[in-house]
């Protein structure tokens, strides 16, 4: 039953509602649809579902069967369900790189939501982007939400080892450079790379972002890691499909729920399971939209002296399906418990502690107990220094524990696409102290902040058993990949940072414990070279990429658009220029007339 007086808050009720011409427009369109007379006139919450299937995207190719389950699930707690879809950011198959395109699925997400009458909606996505920019559209908005991430996809074998997705590719890759694999084996490989729908199976960035919905308490507890061919995704499907309705009849809004102490949470959670870095951006980003206080040395100073937990890969070696069979987040969460903002409130409307207080861990090599962690304080790090005065960051988990103190002469690259070119010439002059650096491939440089901060490793030194080396970049690093990488490197050399003027010779030192990264290069001859830097030519004249250029942040904002920062609420820009300035339309159809066809006048 709808609570009493509901229907007078719902958004969806005022636009169907009442007997003006345009409710009889919006009902008779709605009815098209097969929605029977009387329906969206009842008081039923209208439950949008926002869509990011796509055939280019195969990780969430199957959300198209997940959002019929959420529509049994809102259908049985007595709303009426919309299907609608959004932009789906694919990382597969999408040039140059998703992350381009995040701010504009955001927007496409938030608009959406403004300009329709629902009145709660679930968010289905899953491949890295897609999670971060709908929980960003949303919180602009602030209605009732809740996210349903579409599962990893099943693990992947082949020839009796196990294949994770990202992480062996990078492998393989390098093992043919080296000699060690032959071609026709490398391509053999692709036929068993992925066995299904859903996203990698690895702690990659979507496995993360999937987490961190879940630790945000955006997500119903144990839902973020069932794998994707899983029955139990549908059946959490439905399960979120039925809870939605009941946050519309609580008005249980994301403003209640993504508190700094749900960030806090979010953080600590990403550093127990040695999270994607590209969490740091994503964060940022949802707390910008969201009003709530966040910087990049937060994450610093939350992650130092929480446990790393979770063995899974990259870092480690289980894979997803492993983590969600030991018990999945709600069994590292209430591990992790002495850590966490307990009173943080979820969509489950109880609190995180109420949430993971039953939970069981059924595997502790899979999620390690407190007393035998991988590491402590091995998430995300912050450095700073005259390279990076706004920061950079490293996962210290994936990098190579010799190379977190370094000092090395630095060999440059202007774009990545040069790097790609000389990095495997036999006569370059590289060793394996050598840092390699690739610069403009930051937010505006590329545009977009591609994931290519993970340089290859050269070929002759791969063939000599080198397998990292220290590399810094203005770019991104795919959460399935690994070594001692810094990247984030704010600002970028293409809004004119430090890492513009560094010269192929000149000396860098990298102290991760301290959390430095120095140029040895004085200031004064730094300046110098600031004065001789040529002016940036404007790469793009129309279109989202030029908007995109004009207006991008930071990445130590979180590489959102200056302009999306903040909310605007759920009202229409505008309002409704068909509503009527008298509210006994509405009245009346309370007081008894809900569900029955107005009276004919003459």
């Amino acid at each position: 039953m709808t609570p009493a007086g509901t229907s007078r808050r719902l958004r969806s009720n005022r636009y169907y509602g009442g007997y003006n011409q345009q409710a009889l427009v919006r009902n008779g369109h709605m009815q098209a649809l097969g929605f029977p007379d009387g329906l969206l006139r009842s008081g039923k919450p209208l439950i949008g579902i926002a869509n990011s299937q796509s055939d280019l995207n195969p990780c969430n190719a199957h959300l198209g069967e997940v959002a019929e389950a959420v529509k049994r699930g809102v259908w049985e707690a007595g709303g009426v369900p919309v299907v609608f879809p959004t932009i789906s950011l694919g990382e597969a198959n999408m040039l140059p790189t998703t992350m381009l395109f995040r701010n504009l699925m955001s927007m496409d997400v938030e608009e959406t939501l403004r300009a329709n009458p629902v009145d709660g909606v679930v968010l289905l996505g899953g491949c890295d982007k897609t999670t971060p920019a709908q929980l960003m559209g949303a919180a602009s908005v602030d209605l009732p939400t809740l996210v349903l991430t579409g599962g990893p996809m099943l693990t992947s074998r082949f020839r009796g080892r196990t294949l994770g997705t990202g992480t062996d590719a990078r492998k393989l890759a390098d093992e043919v450079r080296a000699g060690r694999m032959a071609p026709e084996e490398f391509f053999a490989a692709e036929g068993c790379y992925a066995r299904s729908a859903g996203h990698c199976m690895v702690m990659g960035t979507a496995s993360t972002m999937a987490s961190v919905a879940e630790a945000l308490g955006m997500q119903l507890p144990g839902t973020s890691s069932i794998p994707a061919p899983d029955a139990a995704r549908k059946q959490a499907a439905h399960r979120a499909g039925r809870r939605i309705v009941e946050m519309v009849h609580e008005d249980l809004r994301m403003s209640r729920i993504l508190t700094r102490g749900a960030f806090e949470n979010a953080v600590k959670v990403n550093a127990a399971l040695s999270g994607s870095t590209n969490a740091v951006l994503h964060l940022l980003a949802i707390a910008g939209r969201a009003g709530v206080p966040l910087e990049l040395d937060d994450f610093d100073l939350w992650m130092r002296d929480v446990p790393w937990l979770a063995n899974l890969r990259p870092a480690g070696e289980h894979y997803m399906e492993d983590f969600h069979h030991a018990g999945g987040l709600p069994a590292l969460m209430r591990r992790l418990i002495d850590h966490l903002e307990t009173k943080a409130l979820t969509v489950t409307g109880a609190t995180v502690a109420e949430n993971v207080a039953a939970a069981e861990c059924f595997d502790d090599d899979v999620i390690r107990p407190l007393d035998r962690p991988l590491g402590i304080g091995a998430g995300t790090a912050v450095l700073r220094g005259n390279l990076a005065p706004d920061g950079a960051v490293i996962k210290q988990a994936a990098a190579s524990p010799g190379l977190m103190r370094h000092r090395g002469r630095a060999l440059v690259f202007d774009t990545i696409q040069e790097c790609e070119a000389k990095i495997h010439d036999p006569d370059l002059d590289v060793d394996e102290n050598t840092v390699l650096v690739v610069r403009n491939c930051g937010p505006k440089g590329y545009p977009g902040m591609p994931e290519v901060a993970n340089l290859p490793i050269p070929r002759k030194l791969l063939e000599r058993g080198v397998d990292d080396m220290v590399r810094i970049s203005d770019a991104r690093m795919s959460g399935t990949a690994y070594g001692t990488v810094i990247l984030h490197v704010a600002p970028e050399a293409a809004a004119g940072g430090p890492l513009a003027l560094v010269r192929t010779g000149d000396v860098i030192a990298l102290d991760v414990p301290a959390r430095t990264l120095v140029l040895e290069v004085d200031d004064a001859e730094l300046q110098r070279r600031r004065q001789g830097l040529p002016e940036r030519p404007r790469r793009f004249e129309r279109g989202w990429a030029k908007l995109y250029e004009d207006h991008v942040l930071q990445a130590d904002q979180g590489a959102d658009l200056d302009f999306l920062v903040g909310a605007s609420g759920a009202e229409p820009h505008g309002g409704d220029p068909y509503a009527s300035p008298d509210e006994d339309e509405l009245l009346r159809t309370d007081a008894g007339l809900v569900g029955r066809r107005p009276e004919t006048t003459a």
